[in-house]
């Protein structure tokens, strides 16, 4: 029998670890993808505050060999804007976690997360370069996000994947850019009260799982193809998005 971690019974516990490995093998793979797998499930276990600061906290530790490749073929004009913009914001988006309606939050949530899947799949595309303005703006709606939620994805990922640039530099400047960031969110959770010692347990205790599960997928990235990238990626955003919506709650909790 394991302990109780963080208020969760042994069976909830267990359900966390296997999301969290699930969330790995995604972000292993894709670049992306841990929060829109980990959040709605692990945010129907424990409180979302909990949810979203272990997340980020086993993120920041684990991927980091990921991120010295990734830092070799990025796009750094865009990924440092993009990453500056979110510094930028993140705070506010973690005030408002902690002080704003849950239930207003997360159909908000779901429509930002359904406009932007509805860009992508519409098969829209910019050929020119972006500039430092655009990339700076997209930044900031993703850190909003991600301070309020930990989904900080969907707007970049439309963002460089409605663009010119090939998937392993997508991937690689997403890795870049969630790294990055996740020292803003960081720093907003600590200043928001939400770095506590039930939250390094938890945490401590689920990081083998991640690991290992985002090692794996970032071996089947390699073998993959740009067509089930873009597959996933368009998938996880749906998934984010409909898991996300509080009329699905009977259903989906």
């Amino acid at each position: 029998m394991l302990p109780d971690v963080a208020g969760l019974e042994s069976p909830a516990f267990l359900m966390v670890c296997a999301t969290i490995a699930l969330a790995g093998l995604t972000r292993g793979f894709a670049g992306f993808g841990a929060a829109m797998i980990y959040m709605p499930i692990a945010s129907s276990i424990m409180d979302p505050k909990l949810a979203a600061a272990s997340l980020l906290l086993v993120d920041a530790t684990i991927s980091l060999p990921m991120v010295v490749s990734a830092t070799k073929i990025c796009d750094w004009r865009t990924v440092l804007p993009a990453a500056g913009g979110a510094v930028v914001t993140v705070s506010i988006g973690a005030w408002v976690l902690t002080n704003a309606d849950p239930y207003v939050l997360r159909w908000v949530l779901s429509c930002v997360v359904l406009v932007l899947l509805a860009v992508l799949v519409s098969g829209w595309r910019y050929t020119k370069a972006p500039n430092k303005r655009t990339s700076f703006g997209v930044g900031a709606v993703s850190g909003l996000l991600g301070g309020m939620t930990q989904l900080a994805g969907p707007p970049v990922i439309t963002y460089w994947m409605s663009g010119p640039l090939p998937i392993s530099v997508i991937r690689a400047n997403l890795i870049t850019y969630f790294f990055f960031t996740s020292f803003g969110s960081f720093a907003a959770f600590w200043w928001n009260g939400l770095i506590t010692q039930e939250l390094l347990l938890l945490s401590l205790l689920i990081c083998p799982a991640y690991g290992l599960s985002i090692y794996l997928g970032a071996k089947g990235f390699s073998k993959s193809s740009g067509k089930s990238y873009r597959l996933l990626a368009y998938t996880l955003i749906l998934g984010a998005a409909i898991t996300s919506m509080p009329i699905l709650d009977g259903i989906l909790r």
